[in-house]
């Protein structure tokens, strides 16, 4: 009887030992699998670390591409308007233009503008009017019915131009047969959209009770209860009219009775009236967010900034216009 129940433990545990053995086996084979899936892991974050650090330098070099960008932007902005401003300087002795009927000059516009321009505006000239060029732009018209082509001409003396310019903005149009006749500054293409987006905001200073002064070439001047503030870019100026709209009409005087758009000897010159542009700058916050474009006009800091450079502000003419409502 014991032999029989020593052999049936033997038995049993010759099983216990073949299974444990099997199960060791099959627990290397997981390992062998694990160790396999181990060194394939490493291999992928081998390569996604190379991945990552090739994204690195990439957006290392983007970073510096990105600021020599920013820099050259800047340089761009900064030429622009360093060419905006000597187109505008190249143009100060010109003046157009429009409604002279086409062919009305004959075969010389000089002698025609000589002989006409005085006797339509009502000023004598001396010395007499001389014309350096003188021409219509834009290609010709083969319908006469169309509206004429503008004439532009350029003065030989700049003085007569302002003198036929401020008649023109006190006592036009003019006519000549019917015709209504007008005359305008000559600027560039990028200072008459800013022209045109200041005059766009009229409405709004109006309905605001504001007095406005258009300087040339684009500058807007905006005036509220003798405080002043001058803006050279109409998106700053939209900006700085959205805050007062948004306060009630009651807090302001209403004692204006007329908008001034540009001055004359009616009106305050920009250094006469500093101190008024300085309290206006500490009272409505002269970190008005925008661009730099928005400063104080004087005689120790003329050109507003972008970035680090100053932009030089078109030409010193502060000729005031007076438009009618």
């Amino acid at each position: 009887m014991p032999d029989k129940d020593q052999s049936t433990t033997m038995d049993r545990i010759l099983q216990e030992i073949t299974t444990v053995s099997r199960r060791i086996e099959g627990m290397d084979a997981s390992i062998t699998s694990l160790t396999l899936e181990t060194k394939s892991m490493r291999s992928d974050i081998a390569g996604f670390q190379s991945r990552v650090t090739g994204l690195e330098q990439r957006m290392g070099s983007l970073e510096t591409q990105i600021n020599t960008s920013q820099v050259r932007e800047q340089d761009f902005i900064y030429l622009r308007s360093k060419l905006t401003d000597m187109e505008d300087r190249s143009r100060r002795d010109n003046i157009r233009i429009l409604g002279i009927p086409e062919n009305e000059e004959g075969s010389d516009m000089q002698t025609f503008l000589t002989s006409t321009l005085p006797k339509m505006i009502s000023l004598d000239f001396d010395p007499p009017l001389e014309f350096q060029r003188a021409h219509r732009i834009g290609p010709k018209r083969s319908d006469n019915s169309s509206r004429p082509r503008p004439i532009i001409a350029c003065l030989l003396r700049h003085n007569q131009t302002r003198q036929i310019l401020q008649v023109a903005r006190n006592h036009g149009p003019f006519r000549i047969d019917q015709h209504e006749i007008r005359i305008t500054a000559d600027y560039s293409k990028e200072t008459n959209e800013r022209r045109k987006a200041f005059l766009a905001l009229r409405p709004r200073l109006r309905k605001l009770e504001m007095k406005y002064g258009l300087f040339d070439p684009a500058r807007m001047w905006v005036t509220k209860n003798g405080v002043s503030k001058e803006f050279y870019n109409p998106d700053e100026l939209r900006l700085f009219l959205d805050s007062f709209q948004s306060q009630p009409m009651d807090s302001y005087n209403t004692d204006s009775e007329h908008d001034i758009v540009g001055g004359s000897d009616r009106a305050e010159t920009p250094h006469s009236g500093i101190e008024k542009v300085k309290t206006a700058l500490h009272d409505t916050g002269a970190s008005h967010r925008g661009r730099d474009m928005e400063r104080l006009t004087s005689s120790s800091n003329p050109h507003p900034i972008i970035g680090k450079r100053q932009i030089p502000l078109p030409f010193k003419a502060y000729n005031w216009v007076f438009l009618r409502r």
